[in-house]
Order: C-alpha cells, then structure tokens, then sequence
C-alpha cells in the first residue's frame, strides 16, 4: 500500500512513543517507571466532572457544537483572558480546538505556503516542527544557549531572519526546560516582530504554572502593537488537569480565526460537545483546585531538583515554570560510555524499567526531559533507579 512522502517523513512524537513504549512493558509484567508524559496525575476536578455529566443528562451534549464553539465557552475565553492578560477581545477573535495541539496545526495551516519559514527556538516541544513541515513550511532552528536558560535574543532571531519567514513561536514557561522569559526579553523580541511583520505564536499553555519569585508575562500585553502580531495559544489540559477532555483554544486575529475555523470545519467539525461545557467551567467557576495542583507542582520541584543534581555527571537548571526538568546528562553519557543521548534513555528503560523522554526528540541531544507530574512516590524511585544505572555503568 503506498504511503505519501508526506506520511513517510513525519516523525512521530517522542514523548507519545516513550510513554507507549513504558506502557507495553509495564503491560508485560515489567515494574516500569513512566515520567514522559506532561499530563497531571490529579484527576479532573469534581466541579468539571459534575458539570460534563449534567450536560450528558441534559442532552446538551448530544449534537454537533459550532465548529469554533459553543458560544458560552467562546464567550468565557474571552472573559479569561481579560481577567489574566488585562486584554479585551470579541467572541469572533477565538477558536475553540481538539486540544492546543489542534488550534497550533491550524494557524500553520492558514499561514504557511510551500517552503515559508518559522523561527522555532530551541530546545522546544516536539510537535511544532513536524506541524510546521505538515503544512509545506520550513522549520528553521535557533539555538538557545544553557548558560542562557536556553532562552534565545534579538540577535540570535535576527540572524536567522529571511524574506520567507513568517512566524516565530515562542513557548514561555518552555516545554521542556521550564524555563520564562522576561518581560524585557519578551519585549525586544516582540518589537522585532512587529518591525518585521512576523507573526508571533505565543504558546502560554503553562502560564498558570509559575514557582518561585517567577513571573509570568504573556507577550501579548507589551504593547497594542505586539498584540495585534500575536496569536495566543493555550487550553485547559495542564492547568486544570483535563488531558483527555482534549479543549485548546486559539485568541487573535479575526481573518487568521476565521480561516482556522474553516480548517478546523473540514478536519473535526467541532471539538466534543460534552468537553466544551467541561471546559466552560473549568474556566468559569471556581479556581481553588488550580493553587493546589500549582503547589503540590512546586513542592516536587523543589525535591526533585535536590536529588537529580546529585545523580553523577547530571546539571540542571532549576525550572521556573511547567512540570519538566531537562537536565544536560554530557557528563553521565561519558562517564557510562554513551555517545548518544537515546541509546542512553533506552537502556535505562530496559534495564533500569525507568522511561523518560531523550532531548534529541526536542533539539538537545545531551539532555533528558523528566516530567514531575507524575506522584511523589514515583519521582523518587525515578532518581534512584537512575543514579544506580549510572553508578553501575561508569563502573565498567
């Protein structure tokens, strides 16, 4: 049977591959440690449960929905972002999405013609680049330096700048390092953008999870300028524990909105109906669950990042934002006799029954991503297992 060209270069998300790989051996009978995936092991909180099954009950869930949304829910999305970003928009400004994901695939559908470029800093999450390329774009990589919290500048994007770039995408807090830009950093580029005429893809879906004395500024609320040059990305997934409801959401430009609502017409015809009013009060009603998750984050942060700095031949910045730690692990890849970041994440997986996700997957190939989404208990036993496969293999 052929497959397109298309099918045969796309290369599947790392972070997905992991976790099946971690659950067919668990599925085998293996005590398998699995922290690959960004999803929180709280469950969704029993206020968005209740309010998805008196949908059920009420019928309301029982038809196709507008394909950008019901209107509560487009209307609510507006309300949050002016409640947490201080701007106003119109209904017609927002696309409701099968998770952000969705709404992302979308804006690089409409944007992009063959061989257009978008500026992706890296390291960054696995998806954007296979997106871009989907839509006949040109991912082009700018390196962000560790001694610079992997955070890129003005003169890094400059130089990378061509007549066909159209978009820059900017992930703060970052997928996988967790770490924020300031709201200077964000400004220069931002300016940049406007001088330029690039669109700005400002993914905030961790926003609401920020540790420490760290600020989170959303790009968007610089200036009236930079505003307008922006597209918001972001969805309930990660703030309120609703992976799998799969609601993202898209806020900006009215004629970029629409031409995502046409995509999305032809592609889903509407996100499920039952997840929208799932997502409608998640984002209308009460918000105490969100600081206890938020917390329960930072008080792992903070464990965890104590233990993995000791593991031999381990550093690691200690994140601002997310759930992720990505420690650089060049010293422990010698130690051990490693010249491959993957082949190392393998093996402990096979040998020391931990999974987490290589850094090749995110334009790093001498870090590792370590989601702390998962329980306490299993972050713990993580660290040692993995202290104990480096301490036995630099032995050798």
């Amino acid at each position: 049977m052929k497959l397109s060209k298309r099918a045969q270069n796309l290369q599947p998300s790392v972070t997905l591959a992991a976790s099946a790989k971690a659950k067919e051996l668990k599925a085998q009978g293996l005590d398998i440690l699995s922290v690959t995936l960004g999803e929180p092991d709280f469950p969704t909180p029993k206020n968005i449960q209740d309010a998805a099954i008196e949908a059920i009950r009420s019928g309301k869930a029982s038809f196709y929905t507008p394909t950008a949304g019901i209107p509560e829910l487009r209307q609510a999305i507006v309300d949050y972002i002016e409640k947490y970003y201080g701007l106003s928009y119109s209904p017609t400004q927002t696309l409701v999405t099968d998770g952000a994901k969705f709404a992302l695939y979308a804006l690089f559908q409409v944007i992009l013609d063959q061989d257009d470029e978008v500026i992706i800093p890296v390291p960054y999450w696995v998806s954007y680049a296979e997106q871009v390329s989907l839509a006949g774009g040109t991912p082009v990589f700018v390196l962000g330096l560790e001694e610079n919290q992997f955070k890129v500048t003005v003169e890094d994007l400059e130089k990378a700048r061509t007549p066909q770039t159209q978009a820059i995408v900017l992930n703060t807090p970052s997928n996988p390092t967790g770490m924020i830009y300031t709201k200077d950093e964000l400004q220069s580029i931002g300016e940049w953008a406007v001088d330029h005429d690039i669109l700005i893809v400002a993914d905030d879906i961790y926003g609401r999870l920020i540790y420490g004395d760290a600020e989170f500024t959303p790009i968007a609320t610089i200036s009236e300028a930079i505003q307008k040059q922006t597209m918001i990305i972001n969805g309930v997934s990660k703030t309120y524990s609703m992976t799998g409801w799969r609601i993202g959401f898209a806020v900006g430009d009215i004629q970029l909105i629409k031409a995502m609502t046409d995509i999305a017409s032809q592609a889903t015809s509407n996100p499920t109906a039952v997840s929208q009013y799932a997502a409608l009060e998640a984002l209308t009603g009460p918000q105490d669950s969100v600081e206890v998750m938020r917390k329960a984050f930072e008080e792992r942060l903070n464990k965890l990042h104590a233990l993995v700095v000791e593991i031999p031949g381990f550093t690691c910045a200690k994140p601002q934002g997310a759930f992720y730690l990505f420690p650089n692990v060049a010293g422990a890849l010698k130690m051990c006799g490693y010249t491959d970041v993957t082949t190392f994440t393998e093996d402990l997986l096979n040998e020391a029954h931990v999974a987490l996700v290589t850094g090749a997957g995110f334009g790093a190939p001498e870090n590792i991503r370590i989601s702390y989404a998962s329980d306490w208990e299993t972050l713990e036993e993580t660290v040692k297992r993995i202290k104990a496969f480096v301490e036995k293999k630099s032995q050798k």
